[in-house]
């Protein structure tokens, strides 16, 4: 589930870098699109913060999933212990 969160994060990240190129490009080479440059601006920023949510929402759930993991680990080896000690 991570991954999937990190290559999303890094999707947007590539959205708000080239929204921010587009920023910087004069508006006669950009026909037919948007031609102001805070509306670029703002887009860019937008996407960089989807970006950074979907970053912190993926590492999170791999500190989760890890954590499961080595607790259901941990509960295997008490089991393990606690049938040891019966024989």
């Amino acid at each position: 589930m991570s991954r999937n969160l990190y290559i999303l994060a890094a999707v947007f990240f590539l959205f708000a870098f080239v929204s921010g190129v587009m920023a910087l490009i004069p508006a006669g080479f950009q026909p037919g699109l948007p031609a102001n440059g805070s509306l670029w601006r703002t887009v860019a920023l937008i996407l960089l913060l989807t970006a950074l949510v979907a970053g912190l929402m993926g590492v999170l759930s791999n500190l989760f999933e890890q954590l499961d993991r080595r607790s259901e680990q941990a509960r295997l080896a008490a089991r393990r212990r606690r049938k040891d000690e019966r024989r």
